[in-house]
C-alpha cells in the first residue's frame, strides 16, 4: 500500500552482460541496479573501458546518464580517496548512506540508535546471565594486563588479589622490576613464595617471576577460570536447550555463539595433521550429552553431538585454524565458511544439524543472525570485543521455517551468558552506547536471575468460575462498518474549513553568538528574519493523492473539498495542503467507523485454551504475586503494566463480592478498524446477582489518546453482542459497583 505497487526493475551488476547498462538509463520504470564498488573503483575494470558492443562507449556512461541516486552501504568502507573518487564519478543525483558506524556523518538525516530500536521492538529484549566466582581468593591468582616502557624503565600492569579492611578484593596494581607481589598484595601468604618479579619484556610482551613461571599479557594464573568457564558452556547448553524445546514447534531454529580467545581451546591438531577437539569442544560435547540425556530434553536435537557444533576461523595456508584475522579461504573448511558466513537460510533451517558456532574473531564483523539466542564469551584473556558488537550478532528479531519475522516479545530474548557481574556488563554496554551514540541506555538491560515463570494454576481450566467467565467471552467476532456519506461530506468539509491556515513555504535565518565558558557552550540570539518562497509550484493530481491515502471515492472526496471552501490554498503550499486534508478526513472518517461499527460472532470459532502457556518475564515492582489462587488461573505472580493495573488486582483478591479474576492474555485481541485492541480485565462480581465483567483499567487522570477511546468503544460494541457480559472503562474495581 505505501508504494502502491509501481512496477520496479531489478539487476545485479555483471561485467559479463555490460549492455543490461543501457536499460537501466533508458527505461521509464523505476531501476535498481546492486553494484559491488569494486566493479568500478580501478580504470582496468570492465565499466570503465570503451565497448564495442555499446558503440565505443564506455559502460560507466550509462550509469552517469541516468544521474542516478546512489545508495552506499557501509560507507566507513568507502572512505579512501580512490572510492570516494569512483563513487562521484557515477554522475549522483544525491547519495545515500547507511551504517551503523559511521566514520563521517556528513549529512544526517534519520538517526535509528540502539535506544530507539529497544523502544521501537524492532529487536530482541537483552538479558544477561551472570557467570562469576564469589569468595575465589584461595589460589595465587595473577593476570598481566599489559606491559609498557618508558625510558627509563619498564613496568608492568597486573590484576591479584590483595588484602583489604574488609577481606579480600581483586585489584589491578602496577609493579616494576624487583617487586614482590607479597608485599603488593599486603602480606596475603599465598604470594609469600615464587612471586618476585625478576623481569619485563616489553617487546615479547611478558614477565618473568622468581619461582620460574613466565606469564604473558593477556593470560592469568590461579583462580577457577577453567571451572567458571566450563559453567558458562552448561549453562549456554541448558538455555539453548530450554528455548529448542519451547519454540520447536513454532518452527523457530535456535542458535548459540560462543566468542572465544584462542582458537586452540576449541580446535587442535595432533602429530599427523589431523584435528581434535580442543577443551573447549570436549566440555561442550560432555555438558550437551548429559544435559540432552535427561528426560525433559531427550530426543529434542535429532542430530549426532559431533554435527550440531563447529567453528569457524581463519586458517593458515594448510588449512589450519590460527588466531589471526585473515579472511577464511582454504578449501577444507569451505563448507562450513558457506553455511555460517553465507548459507545463512540453510543455517536456519531445522533440517541443518548446526547449532552450536564457535568463532575467534573472523564473525566480529558483517555476521549476525536473527535465530541467535544466547551468546557466550570464553576467554582466558581480557576481551577485547566491545559489548555492543557482542550483543549485535543476536539482536535481530528471529524467524519461523518459512522466513517470517517473529514479533513477539517473550520468545525475542536474547540472553548473554557473560563471565562478569550484571552490573559491569550493563555499565559497559551503557558507557559504549552514551560514548558512541550520545543516547542513554538505562534500564533496558534486564538481569537473568530476576527473569520467572508465570504458571497457570493446575487445573484452572476446570474452575467452574473460570468456564462459565470464559465461556461468556471466548468467542470471536467480525465487525462491518455503517455510515452516512452525506454526514461524511458535511463533517469533513467542515474539519477542512476551520483547520489551521496553510502557509508559504518560508526561509528562516537566525544568527547567534557562541559563548564559550564554564558551563560549556552557550549561545544567545543576535538577530533573526524568514522570507517567504514565493514562486509557483507544480500542482499534483490532487483527487489520485488523497485517494490513496483515505479510500474514498473521487467524487466523495472532490465534493469535501469543494464544500469546506479551501481549495484555492492548494496553490500557497500544495503538499502542505494535502497532507493537513487528509488528515482532517481521516479523523472525521475514523469516528465515523467507529459510532457506526457492529459487531457478529463468528459461528464456533473461540480463542484456543492451548494459547494459555506458562510464559516467563522479568519481575518489577508492578509484578503482583497471588495470594488467593482459587480466584484467578495463576500459581504464583502476574505481571502488570501500571500501578493503576496492580491497585486493581490487589483490590479484586481481598475484595469477598469479586469471586473470580484474571488479566486477559496478550493474545485475546479484539479486531477494530484502527488496530486489534486488547482489553485488560475479565472478573466475576457478586452481590444481589452475578455480574460477568470485562474491564479495561485507565487512571481518573489519564488523558487518553483518540486511537484509545476509539478502541474502548469498539471493545465496548464487541462486548455488546455477548449476553450477560458488562464492558467498562473503569479506574478501580469500586467503579463496578
Amino acid at each position: 500500500n505505501l508504494y502502491d505497487r509501481i512496477p520496479v526493475n531489478f539487476d545485479v551488476y555483471d561485467s559479463r552482460k555490460v549492455s543490461g547498462l543501457r536499460g537501466f538509463a533508458s527505461s521509464n520504470a523505476v531501476q535498481i541496479l546492486v553494484i559491488n564498488i569494486d566493479s568500478f573503483a580501478k580504470d582496468e575494470n570492465v565499466i570503465n573501458r570503451p565497448n564495442d558492443k555499446l558503440t565505443g562507449k564506455k559502460p560507466i556512461e550509462f550509469i552517469q546518464s541516468a544521474s542516478p541516486i546512489v545508495i552506499v552501504d557501509e560507507p566507513q568502507n568507502m572512505e579512501t580517496e580512490i572510492r570516494k573518487k569512483a563513487i562521484e564519478n557515477l554522475n549522483y543525483s544525491c547519495t545515500l548512506r547507511y551504517s551503523a558506524t559511521h566514520t563521517n556523518r556528513y549529512n544526517l538525516v534519520y538517526n535509528l540508535d540502539p535506544v530507539k530500536a529497544y523502544d521501537l521492538g524492532l529487536v530482541k529484549q537483552i538479558e544477561v546471565d551472570s557467570i562469576v566466582t564469589e569468595n575465589d581468593f584461595n589460589d595465587a591468582f595473577i593476570r598481566l594486563e599489559k606491559v609498557s616502557a618508558t625510558k627509563t624503565r619498564t613496568s608492568a600492569t597486573l590484576t591479584i588479589d590483595i588484602n583489604q579492611k574488609d577481606g579480600v578484593a581483586r585489584k589491578t596494581v602496577t609493579a616494576k622490576v624487583g617487586d614482590d607481589l607479597y608485599k603488593l598484595s599486603k602480606n596475603r601468604d599465598i604470594y609469600k613464595q615464587g612471586y618476585i618479579i625478576n623481569g619485563i619484556d616489553v617487546e615479547s610482551g611478558y614477565i618473568s617471576l622468581s619461582n620460574g613461571e613466565d606469564l604473558f599479557v593477556g593470560d592469568s594464573q590461579g583462580g577457577m577460570t577453567d571451572e567458571l568457564m566450563k559453567f558458562q558452556i552448561e549453562k549456554t547448553v541448558k538455555e539453548h536447550l530450554i528455548k529448542e524445546k519451547k519454540y520447536k514447534d513454532k518452527g523457530i531454529k535456535v542458535l548459540s555463539l560462543f566468542f572465544i580467545d584462542r582458537v586452540a581451546n576449541y580446535r587442535q591438531y595432533d602429530e599427523a595433521g589431523n584435528q581434535v577437539n580442543g577443551k573447549f569442544a570436549k566440555w561442550f560435547e560432555e555438558s550437551f550429552r548429559d544435559i540432552s540425556s535427561k528426560t525433559a530434553y531427550k530426543g529434542l536435537i535429532p542430530f549426532s553431538v559431533g554435527e550440531i557444533h563447529n567453528g569457524y576461523f581463519s586458517q593458515d595456508k594448510k588449512g589450519k585454524f590460527k588466531d589471526t584475522q585473515k579472511t577464511a579461504k582454504a578449501k577444507s573448511d569451505i563448507d562450513t565458511f558457506k553455511l555460517i558466513m553465507r548459507d545463512k537460510e540453510r543455517l536456519l533451517s531445522t533440517e541443518e544439524p548446526l547449532r552450536f558456532i564457535f568463532s575467534h574473531s573472523a564473525l566480529r564483523e558483517g555476521w549476525d543472525n536473527p535465530n541467535v539466542f544466547q551468546i557466550c564469551t570464553l576467554n582466558e584473556t581480557r576481551s577485547e570485543l566491545k559489548k555492543r558488537q557482542e550483543i549485535g550478532r543476536g539482536l535481530r528479531l528471529s524467524v519461523d521455517q518459512s522466513g517470517y519475522r517473529i514479533h513477539d516479545p517473550v520468545i525475542n530474548k536474547l540472553t548473554v551468558i557473560a563471565n562478569e557481574s550484571y552490573e559491569d556488563f550493563a555499565k559497559q554496554l551503557q558507557n559504549e552506547i552514551e560514548d558512541e551514540c550520545g543516547v542513554s541506555f538505562k534500564g533496558r538491560i534486564k538481569n537473568r536471575k530476576k527473569r520467572k515463570e508465570v504458571k497457570y494454576r493446575k487445573g484452572f481450566e476446570l474452575d467452574e468460575n473460570f468456564k462459565s467467565l470464559w465461556d461468556k467471552i471466548k468467542h470471536h467476532t467480525k465487525y462491518k462498518v455503517m455510515y452516512e456519506t452525506e454526514e461524511l461530506i458535511e463533517k469533513a468539509s467542515k474539519a477542512l474549513r476551520y483547520m489551521p491556515e496553510i502557509k508559504r513555504p518560508v526561509i528562516k535565518s537566525t544568527k547567534t553568538s557562541v559563548k564559550f565558558d564554564e558551563r560549556g557552550i552557550n549561545g544567545d540570539v543576535i538577530s533573526s528574519y524568514s522570507t517567504l518562497w514565493d514562486k509557483a509550484f507544480r500542482i499534483p493530481d490532487i483527487l489520485a493523492y488523497m485517494q490513496s491515502k483515505i479510500g474514498l471515492t473521487r467524487s466523495t472526496i472532490l465534493q469535501i473539498l469543494i464544500e469546506s471552501d479551501r481549495l484555492d490554498d492548494v496553490i500557497i503550499n500544495p503538499q502542505l495542503f494535502l497532507d493537513n486534508a487528509v488528515a482532517e478526513i481521516k479523523e472525521v472518517l475514523n469516528d465515523l467507523i467507529v459510532e457506526g461499527i457492529k459487531y457478529e460472532k463468528i459461528g464456533d470459532v473461540e480463542y484456543e485454551m492451548r494459547l494459555f502457556e506458562d510464559y516467563e518475564i522479568h519481575v518489577n515492582e508492578l509484578t503482583f504475586v497471588i495470594s488467593k489462587k482459587e480466584k484467578t488461573i495463576y500459581s504464583n505472580m502476574v505481571p502488570l503494566d501500571s500501578g493503576v493495573e496492580y491497585q486493581f488486582a490487589k483490590d479484586c483478591e481481598t475484595r469477598e463480592d469479586i469471586d473470580f479474576y484474571f488479566k486477559l492474555p496478550y493474545w485475546f485481541k479484539i479486531k477494530t478498524p484502527i488496530g486489534n485492541y486488547n482489553p485488560d480485565w475479565a472478573l466475576i462480581k457478586k452481590n444481589e446477582k452475578t455480574v460477568y465483567f470485562v474491564a479495561e483499567t485507565k487512571s481518573a487522570n489519564q488523558e487518553l489518546k483518540t486511537s484509545e477511546k476509539r478502541k474502548i468503544k469498539c471493545g465496548n460494541a464487541h462486548f455488546d453482542e455477548f449476553e450477560g457480559v458488562e464492558y467498562r472503562q473503569v479506574a478501580k474495581v469500586s467503579d463496578l459497583d
